[in-house]
């Protein structure tokens, strides 16, 4: 992630930039789901586990930037992922059904594998062309070691709590 980082140099300080999101809190998310009630957390880890056990190892490379959003009121500005994003995606699929089966709510739409690399504040000067600046980028190829399940707690400085961690497949 140190070379995306180093990449983004350049673009921190530009007019109409996003607010970037620290590298320490990097992540991709594969499933995002709100509050989940207490009572279900054990029944949820515990059925994580055989969704990710069918994960085959995956290889993953940060590679080209977009933005959710219209041109006229960008949102989110991403890198995107090449590799292996198919068995990502797949896997994503595992975990919404995992979920769903649980009672859980989940987003109806389709998973786009990103990394979140800065949000745009509504009603800012804001250059959504910005992220056409990394189009060519290519980041080193990795391993993907684990799939986390983490608990956000919100507040200015928001900090994440590791739950439970599932080794994926090599």
């Amino acid at each position: 992630m140190a070379h995306l980082d180093r990449a983004l140099q350049p673009l921190r300080a530009a007019p109409g930039a996003p607010r970037w999101t620290p590298p320490s809190r990097w992540h991709l998310t594969l499933l995002f789901l709100g509050d989940v009630p207490a009572h279900l957390l054990a029944p949820l880890t515990a059925a994580v586990a055989p969704a990710v056990a069918g994960t085959p190892p995956l290889t993953l490379q940060l590679a080209g930037a977009g933005r959710f959003g219209s041109a006229r009121r960008p949102v989110v500005c991403w890198a995107g992922l090449a590799g292996d994003v198919a068995g990502l995606t797949a896997l994503a699929g595992r975990l919404s059904s995992t979920a769903r089966s649980l009672g859980l709510p989940v987003e109806d739409r389709p998973f786009r594998a990103h990394l979140t690399l800065g949000r745009w504040r509504p009603g800012r000067p804001a250059d959504a062309a910005l992220p056409d600046r990394l189009a060519g980028y290519a980041g080193p190829v990795w391993p993907v070691p684990e799939v986390v399940l983490w608990r956000s707690h919100l507040g200015p400085e928001p900090t994440y709590e590791r739950v439970a961690a599932w080794d994926v497949t090599r």
